[in-house]
Order: C-alpha cells, then structure tokens, then sequence
C-alpha cells in the first residue's frame, strides 16, 4: 500500500499574503513529495477555513452574519466570492505543477473543515449554532463529502492525474465531545456529542469524499480514539500538544496502521535558532516514548509545521517547509538518526 503522508513533508494549509501564484509556486517547489493547496486567509472573506467551505458545499448555501457565517436561502455573494477564490488558487496550483515539470501521478493534499468544527462555526437562519440540530449536522457532513470528492477529481485532473489526499481541519473536535462551547445566548446549552455519534459523522464524510482523509486536531487533547475507531487514514496533529495521556492512543494507532502527521515546527518565527537536528532529536525522543524502532517509527511517520503558517513572516513560512522537507528526508534515509 502507497504510504498516504509517511516518508513525506507537507504543509497543514494557511499561508501569509495574499497573491496565491507566488504561495503556490512555493509551496510546489518545497515541497515536491506532498504540496498542499494553500489558503490565503489574508484575502478577507471568503478565504478562511470556515468561508472557504461555502465554495465546498453541495447544495447547501452559506452567508455571512454580524457574528460570522450562517446558513442561507440561496447562493449568497460570499459563495461566490469564496468559490472565485478557489478557482485562483487551483489555476496558481495548476500552474505552478507544470512549471515544475510534475509529470503524472504524485500526490497532491487539499484541506477542508472537518463536520463539526465546521457544524460549530455556522448558525442556522435564527442565530443558534448548527451544532444543535443533529439533523443540519448530518446534512451538512453530507453536502461536505459530495462537495470534497467533485473538489478531489477537479485537482487530480489538473494535476495530471495526481493522488488526492483529503486534510479535515478539526480543531474544535474535542470542545464539541467535551461539551465545552457555548450558545449564543446564556438560554442556549450545547451538550457533549457521545463518541459514536463524533465518528459515525465523521466517516459520513470519508465515505462520500472517496478519498484518503488525514484528521488534523491541533488541540491540546490528541482525539487518539477517534482516529482509531473512523475511516481517516492518517492522524495529524502538533508535537509540542502531546500529552502523556496521549501515548497508548498514538501507539495503537500506529500498530494498527494509521500514519502520523507529526506539527514539527512552530508556526511562527522561532526565538531560537530551530534546524534539521532539532526536529530529528524532538522526533527521537517521541519514538522512545512511543517505544517503537526507529526504522518502524520513519516508515509511518510525516512531518509538517504544527499547524498553518498564515501568522508567520514569508521568511519563516519557507523556512519551515525547508525544514520539515529536510527533516523527512533524512528520517527516511537513516531512521538510525533518531537515536542521537
């Protein structure tokens, strides 16, 4: 089996400025085993995580609001606004796969809000959170996994053929299990989702994007047990956030099968000095928590900064693909590095 992001560096998806022919050509040159789709947040609306969604969705209309967005009647101007904007990063990518001489084949990694941090972040018509109407939810995972596999085959065609690898941004995954968000007013609870219902939606998703699909939780608790119990292929999540209770979890998804995308390098400017031999000792030292070999732990393992790099300077931002890309590499070539 093809490793999804083992052996491989890769961005998680934001990327400062706002011009997305010079992030893409970026991003494509760094990173020639695994580049991503870059989002361009800077751009306002319409360009964010959660507006980029309302370019996504299938059958299933998004506006804005004076609190963020919501649902709508119909298509809405920042739908279109947010689509046009996709359609420039995927010409900028288009563009800049053929400038690299990519021939057929590879892979490619597109990002997307997960169901429910996405079901957290909208309101329905009256004000309140999506979240609340379990039956919007299940629509909503529905519309997202139609609207990511039409996405995945128009970037694989553009991409002559390339593999297409799913990123589900979750970060507000373990509040929604907690029960931790708030309503929009102090009359409106929003109780705890139980595990099964977190993973039978999740997978509403997986199925329906016919893709390979990473979780990405950049939240200090590592969801070890979603991973585990859905379909996505890959965990990633942000090597500093590792707690101790997290480690049987990491463990087991690893001798199960399902490959780690480890968040190496900060997201912003380091105060320190931060290279090559840094990352392979952080890396080191959780293949001994872990207890794997090393060999064992570079065959399932992918790097990438800890989350996206839209607050970095453009300084940082290369700089960190750079490292994380050369750090992979030498992983790869001599796992025995992790020992030093």
């Amino acid at each position: 089996m093809t490793p999804l992001v083992a052996g491989h560096a890769t961005g998680i998806g934001s990327w400062p400025g706002t011009d997305p022919r010079e992030a893409a050509a970026t991003v494509v040159g760094e990173l020639p085993g695994l580049p991503h789709l870059v989002e361009l947040p800077g751009r306002g609306l319409g360009a964010d995580t959660i507006g980029r969604a309302a370019a996504l969705l299938t059958d299933f209309p998004i506006d804005t609001s004076t609190t963020g967005y919501r649902t709508g009647a119909r298509r809405s101007v920042i739908a279109r606004r947010a689509a046009g904007l996709l359609s420039a990063d995927l010409d900028a990518l288009e563009e800049a796969w053929e400038i690299a001489g990519k021939g057929p084949g590879g892979a490619v990694k597109v990002q997307a809000p997960g169901p429910w941090t996405l079901a957290a972040s909208l309101e329905l018509a009256g004000g309140a959170r999506l979240l609340l109407d379990r039956g919007a939810v299940r629509d909503l995972a529905d519309s997202l996994g139609d609207g990511l596999a039409s996405h995945a085959a128009d970037v694989s065609r553009r991409c002559g053929g390339a593999r297409v690898v799913v990123q589900l941004d979750e970060p507000l995954l373990t509040d929604v299990r907690a029960g931790r968000l708030t309503g929009r007013s102090r009359l409106e609870s929003i109780p705890a989702v139980a595990t099964p219902v977190a993973v039978e939606t999740l997978d509403r998703v997986v199925a329906a994007s016919a893709a390979d699909v990473i979780l990405h939780a950049c939240s200090a608790e590592v969801p070890t047990d979603i991973a585990h119990e859905s379909r996505v292929a890959a965990l990633a999540f942000d090597l500093e956030s590792v707690r101790t209770a997290s480690l049987d979890g990491l463990g087991t998804l690893l001798d199960g099968g399902t490959e780690l995308l480890v968040g190496a390098v900060p997201t912003t400017d380091p105060q320190r000095p931060l290279g090559v031999d840094d990352v392979l000792r952080d890396l080191g030292r959780l293949a001994h928590r872990l207890q794997f070999a090393p060999e064992v732990f570079a065959a399932r393992v992918g790097l990438a900064p800890a989350c996206g790099l839209a607050g970095a300077s453009p300084q940082w931002a290369r700089r960190a693909l750079t490292t994380v890309r050369d750090a992979a590499r030498a992983m790869a070539d001599d796992p025995s590095l992790l020992t030093r």
